[in-house]
């Protein structure tokens, strides 16, 4: 046999393999069209189809970040914020991706841009600011059940960056500092309360017993003294703060003779 022959044969064969062999990661499914119509789903692994008959278009199984792109949307009490997101999802289904609709990752950014905005046109500023979780669960609800058909299933929905008009942030700011004077205030009239309270108790005892005032004085002094002031000035009654004292410790000492 012609030597030329078999090398043109060899050729051919080798063409035919390599255009039969395809080779399916596994992150991948390959969806295998025969005559354009789909035979079947081929698993990860080395496959083989028949050329110019058969094409198989692999689909990725894996979960694909997207972000959302920053857009002004209009919150319920008419503030106007500009928004950005990052959605995550994958492929569940590689047959209804392929077939149910052309490019699966531009339909979910087309949607999760608009459920973006229409839900939190629904919210107020101060509850988009703090309901956060809440909004992002309820804008993949619906990203989920739209993708659904297509064999998508979003995983994660969160809002990533929400920028303020420059005077709604000074408002904002304003605002803030208010709630925590209003604090700092209620906190010291409790304080004032509290002091007015114990200085009442304080001030009963006194009465019940004189002498705890003239001791008082006397304390005052002392402490004044440990100052090192070149000049003290004693109280109106501090005399009589001595006399008392002269007495309630003879009053003392005539209990004790009395009890020998």
């Amino acid at each position: 046999m012609n030597p030329l022959l078999l090398i043109l044969a060899a050729i051919i064969l080798l063409v035919i393999a390599s255009l039969s062999i395809r080779i399916v990661k596994q992150y991948e499914r390959g969806v295998v069209f025969r005559l354009g119509r789909i035979i079947g789903v081929r698993e990860p692994g080395l496959r083989l189809i028949i050329p110019f008959i058969d094409r198989m278009v692999k689909v990725s199984l894996r979960i694909v970040t997207m972000p959302i792109p920053s857009q002004k949307i209009i919150t319920q009490d008419n503030v106007s914020i500009d928004v950005a997101a990052v959605a995550y999802f994958k492929v569940v289904d590689p047959l209804k991706a392929v077939v149910a609709i052309e490019d699966y990752y531009g339909a979910v950014n087309q949607i999760s841009q608009t459920t973006v905005r229409n839900v939190i046109g629904q919210f107020a500023l101060d509850e988009v600011l703090s309901e956060t979780a809440k909004i992002n669960e309820k804008i993949k609800e619906i990203i989920d059940s739209h993708s659904e058909p297509w064999g998508i299933n979003v995983t994660t929905v969160e809002i990533k960056d929400i920028k303020l008009p420059e005077g709604m942030q000074r408002a904002m700011a304003k605002q803030a500092e208010a709630e925590r004077e209003k604090r700092a205030k209620i906190i010291t009239a409790e304080g004032e309360y509290l002091s007015a309270s114990k200085l009442g108790e304080a001030a009963d005892v006194i009465a019940q017993h004189p002498i705890a005032l003239q001791l008082r004085n006397l304390q005052v002094l002392s402490e004044i003294a440990t100052e090192k002031n070149s000049t003290i000035i004693f109280p109106a009654q501090f005399m009589s703060s001595i006399n008392d004292i002269k007495k309630f410790i003879e009053k003392e000492m005539e209990s004790l003779k009395g009890l020998r």
